[in-house]
């Protein structure tokens, strides 16, 4: 009669069987299999997980934007809001408009990253601190009986412990903002996270971001505004003098020439940023 090896060919399992039931190589091999059955479950459910999360990803996205514009509507469908904006890619070198099958696609983590689509940034000009600078990025529009009415800006830059990544709004001019909003970063609990503090947010709406000239005035100040220039200051964050600086720095950096400056030119020429830019 043929052993327990060869009924089972004498492979792994063989062996398995013939350890004693309470010897510590048994209860090794128990968990490495248990180990290994986990993480197949666990990368299957990633596998088929990852198109949901996308589409949450551009949801949360989506809302976002809404919520810088200040369009967005709790309880109502964000794909049906977000109807009213219109995505357009930039050349942030001339300011005018490239014709891009899906700017709301743009990653513009990947894109800094990448050499063939972005440029370093100078250490002395790189005050948000971003390192690279993508050559081109998205901007969403919310136009009007042919004008444009917002205009909202993708920003980001470094704070305390993290790259803070949102959206600024302004009017169709460029020169007042309408809100602000932030959907990434890893700033500190209480302190540097309350830039998701919509009590916080709303002391930027209705402050001019740029001068005439288009210099930049919008900053982030220790304390609260006062006199003539509180029409261009924000308080910063109690506790979060870092990351409250970051936020000043980047939006200056993106404000500036070095960011959407001539993209901002043309608004304010009332060419509304064309590609033919008449």
């Amino acid at each position: 009669m043929p052993g327990p090896d060869a009924r089972s060919g004498g492979g792994p399992i063989a062996a398995f069987r013939a350890l004693p039931a309470d010897s510590p190589q048994r209860a090794f091999a128990i968990v490495i299999a248990v180990c290994i059955v986990c993480s197949v479950l666990v990368s299957g459910a990633a596998v088929m997980l990852q198109p949901i999360q996308k589409v949450n990803e551009l949801r949360i996205k989506q809302r976002q934007i809404l919520q810088s514009a200040g369009l967005y509507e709790r309880g109502r469908d964000v794909v049906e809001q977000f109807a009213a904006i219109t995505p357009r890619m930039v050349n942030l070198e001339t300011g005018a408009y490239l014709e891009v099958s899906d700017p709301l696609a743009f990653d513009i983590v990947r894109a800094s990253r990448d050499p063939a689509v972005s440029q370093p940034v100078s250490a002395q000009l790189d005050v948000a601190k971003i390192r690279r600078r993508p050559a081109r990025m998205p901007v969403y529009l919310v136009e009007r009986n042919g004008a444009i009415e917002t205009v909202v800006l993708p920003v980001h830059g470094y704070g305390l412990w993290s790259t803070m990544y949102g959206f600024l709004a302004l009017d169709g001019g460029g020169r007042v903002v309408k809100g602000i909003s932030f959907y990434q970063h890893a700033e500190t609990p209480g302190l540097g996270a309350e830039i998701d503090n919509p009590a916080w947010q709303r002391l930027w709406v209705g402050k001019r971001a740029l001068a005439p000239d288009g210099a930049v005035l919008l900053e982030v100040i220790k304390g609260t505004p006062r006199g003539e220039q509180a029409a261009w200051q924000v308080d910063g964050i109690a506790g979060a003098t870092i990351t409250a600086r970051g936020v000043n720095n980047l939006v200056h950096y993106w404000l500036g020439e070095q960011g959407y400056g001539p993209y901002l030119a043309r608004l304010r020429a009332g060419s509304g940023g064309r590609p033919d830019g008449s």
